[in-house]
């Protein structure tokens, strides 16, 4: 009876032992996170989050791409490793994993994520020096090397312009005008009120932005440099006036009132009419209007420092910093209305509705 009975509770440990081992609670790593008190690094994590979006100093505008990454590919890999033994060796897998799915780019982002939480954490707060210090290796990690060459940047052509803009009518028309006229980014284009067209509509302001993922206005761009006005030539000025007549508030709205998430848009509109004329590839969304502006104002030899505000592009020079061609009202307008747009912009009848009031009340943008 006694040997039935060690036997018995020989088992029961044996099956404890088994449920802690899976667990992870006798792992190393939990002893040093529960025992030790060492923060893991998905605590880290949302630390390191809340900082980053409520500091003064260049603050995360956005950081629902920071929790996608986090969330899809970062924290299931090393979300419950210590914060100290993630480093070169222990992310190695991680990047090899993500280098089958994601391009170069990608993953050398998301490299940078991982970087950015580890040193989040201080050792105190009189050095502000970090906990855990790393010399990073993208050789020890085997981070791909980013190709510019090899990266997807499809850009429209000038005759599939002409094509999307003559074959659709209504707001998606307006909206491919815009963006090839302009070369602003989707979310910018869908976050304008008729308030911002100013000048005879030939000048539109671009101050907010709708959020990626929800569909409300913020008020900020993607960079301080995207805070701009940007000018079109007289042709794109009367086919928005025409346009915008009438309206109050946004120019593009559902029925609900709300702005459009840009997603939605490019599967019911875009897509579909890429598809049917042959020319749709991986990376050809609405940001191929933007490389086929930014095109034609190089081949037109557009002023650098001008082309580079109206795109919402830090100066790269000096020269281009010391110029403030962006307060020059009536050249950027000669500017505008010199090079055009390449592409054949319907007729509208005109009726204003727009404000007449200049731009050179407004408060001008920083370059």
């Amino acid at each position: 009876m006694e040997i039935q009975v060690s036997s018995f509770a020989c088992a029961v440990q044996r099956k404890a032992r088994e449920v802690v081992e899976k667990s992870g609670a006798n792992s190393e790593q939990y002893f040093n996170r529960v025992v030790l008190g060492e923060v893991s690094f998905r605590d880290q994590a949302k630390t390191y989050l809340r900082w980053a979006t409520t500091r003064d100093r260049e603050p995360i505008k956005d950081s629902s791409s920071v929790l996608a990454a986090l969330n899809k590919w970062i924290l299931p890999a090393i979300g419950d490793l210590p914060l100290g033994d993630v480093h070169n060796i222990t992310v190695k897998p991680l990047v090899t994993k993500m280098k089958k799915s994601l391009s170069a780019r990608t993953v050398n982002t998301y490299v940078e994520y991982i970087k950015q939480v580890v040193a989040s954490s201080l050792k105190d707060g009189k050095t502000g020096e970090p906990m855990h210090p790393r010399k990073w290796d993208a050789r020890e990690m085997d981070l791909p090397v980013i190709k510019s060459r090899q990266q997807r940047r499809p850009a429209l052509k000038l005759n599939a312009v002409d094509k999307l803009v003559s074959e659709s009518e209504g707001e998606e028309q307006a909206l491919y005008v815009l963006l090839a006229a302009t070369g602003m980014r989707i979310s910018e284009a869908l976050a304008l009120e008729t308030k911002h067209f100013v000048n005879n509509c030939r000048t539109i302001q671009v101050y907010q932005q709708v959020d990626r993922d929800h569909p409300r206005i913020v008020p900020y761009v993607k960079t301080n440099a995207g805070f701009r006005e940007v000018d079109v030539c007289t042709a794109v000025g009367e086919y928005l006036r025409a346009f915008t007549n009438g309206k109050d508030g946004l120019l593009f709205q559902t029925r609900n009132g709300t702005p459009y998430l840009h997603n939605n848009l490019e599967q019911r509109w875009l897509t579909p009419r890429l598809q049917a004329m042959g020319v749709d590839e991986k990376g050809m969304g609405f940001h191929a209007f933007r490389r086929f502006r930014k095109t034609w104002l190089r081949g037109k030899r557009v002023q650098e420092d001008i082309n580079n505000f109206w795109m919402g592009h830090q100066p790269e020079t000096m020269s281009e910093t010391y110029s403030r061609l962006d307060l020059e009202l009536d050249l950027r307008l000669a500017e505008a209305e010199h090079m055009g747009v390449g592409f054949s912009v319907p007729f509208a009848s005109i009726a204003p509705s727009c404000s007449k009031k200049s731009v050179e009340s407004e408060v001008a943008v920083a370059a």
